[in-house]
């Protein structure tokens, strides 16, 4: 583990130096910009803590938290990103958005497939599955925003691959498995879903009526986006993380 530290340190730096100079930039009244700030900062220690938390659980779940660590290492890259362009321009970073969630969601959805194969035997499609619906809704909802494709046929396809992901782990393969496994796997993989359902509802929200309809202001959009990612990346992983640490206790 002190060598795995050791390895990342360094390297957060060299990723994090362009951005920490334009530290200066930032305006105590710019509270979108601030946000920015302080979720990119909270993405680097859960990356840490995540990483050094490895060392307390069972091997079955070491994968699961390495994943983790990458979800918000990837986060927390694209956030000082995101506010150097919102500070700079004052424009929504869409963009860098897709760019963090084309990578980090995937990821994040392995994760289900993950908790259920630390403790009980699950097939791989439940992975395929929830790894294509991901891939779905997040190529369909760029391409509508970008302009590739027709903006409400974008919204549409991207909601389809979203209620695909919910159906699988509510009551497709994964959600039946779910049901039998573990106290500790269980309750990860309940809260997990639960993020899916609630705290994502905000993202097709945002592209409705921010984009859509134009009725949020992309002040407004960034902050709720920002707040919500907060809950989506690191609540999500410290679910995950309880689940391991009382998983591995019961089982040593």
């Amino acid at each position: 583990m002190k060598k795995l530290f050791s390895l990342f340190m360094p390297t957060a730096v060299l990723v994090l130096a362009p951005s920490l100079a334009y530290a200066g930039d930032l305006q105590a009244n710019d509270l979108v910009g601030v946000t920015f700030w302080i979720i990119s900062i909270a993405m680097v220690a859960a990356t840490v803590f995540f990483l050094m938390e490895r060392s307390r659980v069972s091997g079955k779940w070491q994968t699961s938290l390495s994943i983790m660590s990458l979800v918000t290492l990837i986060a927390a890259v694209h956030y000082f990103y995101m506010r150097e362009v919102w500070v700079d321009t004052g424009t929504s970073p869409t963009v860098f958005r897709y760019i963090d969630w084309v990578l980090t969601v995937p990821l994040q959805m392995i994760e289900f497939y993950l908790i259920l194969a630390a403790v009980t035997a699950v097939s791989a499609g439940v992975f395929w599955r929830l790894l294509v619906g991901t891939l779905v809704m997040l190529i369909a909802g760029y391409a509508g925003e970008a302009g590739v494709i027709n903006p409400v046929l974008g919204f549409i396809v991207g909601l389809a691959g979203w209620f695909y992901i919910l159906y699988e782990i509510f009551m497709g393969e994964a959600g039946t498995v779910s049901a039998s496994v573990s106290a500790a796997a269980q309750s990860a993989f309940s809260a997990c879903r639960m993020v899916v359902l609630v705290g994502w509802a905000i993202y097709p929200a945002g592209y409705l009526f921010g984009y859509l309809m134009g009725g949020v202001d992309p002040a407004s959009l960034n902050l709720i986006y920002n707040l919500a990612d907060f809950v989506n990346k690191i609540a999500f992983g410290v679910f995950i993380w309880s689940a391991a640490i009382s998983d591995s206790a019961q089982t040593a």
